[in-house]
């Protein structure tokens, strides 16, 4: 069968042999040599159109792989493979089956078994193509997968990741929450693996920024508010931006796409089954597949990540910190708990100070005033739960709760139960005294 090409072809040669065209001049419109185009036309006389049709077409091919190899092929992808894309299932087969083929042949198998749709072009919103950053470290994209990774064979997982703008190294790993402890976690390992990055880029979540409601006035000043993650990146001294469509880190969006189709089947394959073992096979198979396979080299060689200084203590800057104000008794209340200070750590501006609470990732308490930590032990008679303040500012004191009074020498006092005036003056002789307290 001729083709519309071979049919311009021919047009162009049977101009030749009119005589309307020159040999030199048919060359130059079909970009072939003059020699090959007498060729052609020497053909043409003794096989008519047919001498342009090369003698090898519709023939199969010498390479072409056995069909019995094919047919053993797409069984194996017919009983283990079935959801698998052609790219990822040419290389479980050449793996784990010794049938090396290329991803095409092996979609060309699969459209013929029925085990593989051609896919249709859809019309995507046009977004501005953002280069990449030029050097490694110098934008990370840090963002949270919500996938049924395990596929009902355990708990729910998250796959919290960072991929480099520059070169989409990524940095993962699974928790069962996604949640501020989890990305500390996150955050702790890619510090201590490449340093601290120039710039994050995340979406807007309420776990990097505080969606604060417009002021009434705008002339108010209303003071900074910072997430934990927002006051830890800012001690760490690495900027933070945030993204306005999820198109804009592409990066880490395309990273999760083919997480949920290559890993998924991956620890399928692997039989995993819990948090342990999805990280296991996350740092061990996965990851150097990833960075292995699908990053690139950066524009610049240089590397934009600076090392983590002395004063950079990453347990106390990844941990969760409130302030509180110390009473006058130098104690303060955290977590429904009252802790009290030693008395070989008070120092002047203790009393009435605000101290740093740092909540570590075992569960310890530190208390930091200033420079320097102090020892506080939680109180043996303090109940737990309790709804009395003890944080007050210095020369003042606490409020009492509702319903009950300020003062020790009231305890006990009922007005409801004090005797009435005339029999207070009775007692007295008809004059009423001053009293101290009334019983």
């Amino acid at each position: 069968m001729l083709s519309q090409r071979d049919r311009d072809f021919l047009k162009v040669l049977h101009e030749v042999r009119r005589g309307h065209i020159t040999q030199r001049e048919a060359a130059e419109q079909l970009k072939r040599t003059d020699r090959w185009i007498r060729k052609l036309v020497a053909r043409m006389q003794d096989k008519g159109d047919r001498a342009i049709i090369h003698g090898l077409r519709g023939q199969p091919s010498t390479h072409r792989i056995a069909e019995k190899i094919e047919r053993r092929a797409v069984t194996i992808i017919e009983r283990e493979y079935a959801d698998f894309g052609p790219t990822l299932a040419s290389e479980y087969l050449a793996r784990d089956h010794q049938i090396t083929a290329s991803r095409e042949t092996v979609r060309q198998w699969m459209l013929r078994a029925g085990l593989w749709k051609r896919r249709k072009q859809r019309i995507e919103q046009v977004h501005v193509w953002r280069p990449r950053r030029s050097c490694f470290g110098e934008l990370v994209q840090w963002d949270t997968s919500d996938h049924d990774w395990l596929e009902g064979r355990g708990p729910k997982l998250y796959l919290l990741a960072m991929v480099d703008d520059a070169t989409s190294r990524a940095c993962a790993r699974f928790g069962e929450h996604d949640t501020t402890e989890e990305n500390f976690r996150l955050l702790r390992s890619y510090l201590e693996q490449w340093g601290r990055p120039g710039e994050y880029y995340t979406d807007k979540d309420s776990l990097f920024t505080v969606n604060r409601p417009v002021p009434q006035a705008q002339d108010e000043a209303w003071p900074e508010a910072q997430t934990q993650i927002g006051r830890a990146l800012k001690e760490l001294g690495i900027a933070w931006a945030a993204a306005h469509s999820p198109q804009a880190k592409g990066r880490i969006e395309r990273f999760f796409g083919t997480a949920q189709d290559r890993l998924v089947k991956g620890m399928r394959k692997a039989r995993v089954g819990s948090l342990q073992e999805a990280n296991a096979y996350l740092q061990q198979e996965y990851l150097p597949l990833w960075n292995r396979r699908f990053t690139v080299e950066p524009a610049n060689p240089t590397d934009a990540h600076r090392p983590l200084g002395a004063e950079h203590d990453l347990a106390a800057i990844l941990s969760h910190v409130e302030e509180r104000v110390v009473a006058n008794d130098y104690t303060i209340r955290y977590n429904s708990k009252q802790y009290q200070i030693t008395r070989t750590d008070i120092r002047p501006g203790l009393r009435g100070g605000t101290v740093r609470v740092e909540e570590r990732g075992d569960g310890r308490v530190w208390v930091r005033f200033r420079d320097r930590y102090l020892t506080a032990g939680a109180c043996a008679g303090a109940a737990e739960g309790s709804a009395r303040p003890t944080s007050a500012p210095a020369g003042k004191s606490p409020r009492p709760a509702p319903g009950k009074p300020g003062r020790r020498w009231m305890k006990g006092f009922d007005l409801r139960k004090s005797p009435p005036l005339w029999k207070i003056m009775r007692e007295e002789g008809g004059t009423v005294k001053a009293r101290e307290s009334v019983p």
